[in-house]
């Protein structure tokens, strides 16, 4: 749970039954400066001489607030919109993109509101018909460590549980998530855990859950009836790191129930950077171990038009390590969707994108139309592998 050392109150939200009741939560609390504002500039009120200390004040602070515009952002590929229950975020992850995204105090905003923008998520949702409506509520923050203040968590799922058409997911790094355990989801909302290695998390991931306890909230979502996945990232390459992301993959395993039969959906994601990124990062965090020596990497543009540093290709494409990789994440996707070309369809294309597809009937279960995949790299990739496949087939069968 979030425990602030300020909470700003806008105008008029201490007027809301939300508002109220955060008053009510933290009035008390003597560890907890109470700031109620005549105006709405925020920052004058976050204290900070240099950028090294306003973000971590910023960090200290959670501002209640009014959703005033209610026009969602688009989140594509893996959502149709962002569901903007909160912003920011009160962990403080040294190689996080939200460093370069949410100004020089990077407070944590909560809207008294949520049942407007529920409302306005009923339109989007009506608008679509028929097609399924998916919402990503963490796309600029990590929502579980407010959700004792809000309860929009809950909110949400339970509306969008209703919702023939809707779909909510959301990923964390908090295990808080006991007060979710009874909603009554249906089985539409998706909770996404990220994970790394506990040397990563212990030298990155400054004020957030253990790897234990975030695969042991996973368990517990899981055995509440939630779809659950797990997003590795970013991985990084250091000494022993094979063994030590072999074991993280393993230690899920062992935690899992073993009547445990539902999907798992995995995404992982290698460790990255902009010179953007980099210089913040370094001001934020000028005694930082972060690996972000640019002669080391590989300069790519992205889809958005600006350049990132990435792994060497010698490092990421070395055939050993490529092959045990790769083969262990086809596994996992095999054992997920029980049918070889929906398997091959994500592990190009992600689970993400195959799950959306699948809820939306773009592809069927079967595997039996993957050519209505929009993605013409990943048909082309799926036909290719399947060719190959029935060939080798027919090879080791004459042995």
């Amino acid at each position: 749970m979030f425990k602030p050392k300020r909470v700003l109150f806008e105008k008029g939200t201490l007027d809301t039954e939300v508002g109220q009741n955060i008053y009510n939560m933290i009035k008390d609390d003597k560890n907890i400066e109470v700031i109620k504002l005549t105006s709405n500039k925020i920052k004058g009120n976050i204290p900070g001489e240099n950028l090294f200390e306003q973000y971590r004040e910023g960090k200290e602070t959670m501002v209640v607030s009014y959703k005033k515009s209610l026009k969602f952002q688009t989140c594509k590929p893996s959502a149709n919109y962002q569901l903007p229950l909160v912003s920011g975020c009160m962990g403080r992850c040294e190689y996080c993109y939200l460093n370069t995204q949410l100004g020089d105090k990077p407070f944590v905003r909560v809207f008294v509101n949520t049942e407007e923008i529920l409302e306005q998520a009923k339109k989007y949702i009506d608008e679509r018909s028929p097609h399924i409506t998916i919402f990503e509520g963490a796309a600029t923050s990590d929502p579980i460590p407010i959700e004792p203040y809000t309860h929009s968590l809950k909110k949400t799922i339970e509306f969008l549980g209703k919702e023939e058409k809707g779909r909510f997911r959301f990923v964390t790094k908090f295990n808080d998530i006991d007060t979710l355990l009874d909603a009554k989801h249906n089985n539409h909302t998706e909770i996404r855990f990220s994970i790394n290695t506990q040397r990563v998390i212990d030298e990155y991931e400054h004020h957030t859950a253990s790897t234990n306890k975030r695969i042991e909230a996973a368990v517990k979502v899981g055995k509440a009836g939630y779809q659950i996945g797990f997003i590795i990232a970013p991985v990084f390459l250091y000494e022993n790191w094979k063994e030590e992301y072999k074991h993280l993959i393993q230690s899920i395993k062992e935690k899992l129930p073993e009547d445990f039969s539902e999907k798992i959906i995995f995404e992982v994601i290698s460790h990255r950077y902009t010179s953007r990124a980099k210089n913040r990062i370094l001001e934020i965090f000028p005694e930082t171990t972060l690996p972000m020596n640019d002669e080391d990497r590989k300069f790519k543009y992205g889809q958005f038009g600006y350049g990132k540093y990435l792994y060497n290709k010698e490092d990421l494409t070395n055939p050993e390590i490529n092959i045990k990789l790769g083969t262990k994440y086809f596994s996992t996707l095999y054992e997920t969707y029980k049918n070889i070309p929906i398997a091959l369809t994500a592990y190009n294309a992600g689970s993400g994108n195959v799950d959306k597809w699948l809820t939306e009937e773009t592809i069927s279960a079967d595997g039996s139309d993957i050519e209505n995949v929009p993605f013409r790299e990943t048909n082309n990739y799926v036909r290719k592998i399947l060719r190959d496949y029935e060939i080798y087939k027919d090879i080791y069968a004459e042995e």
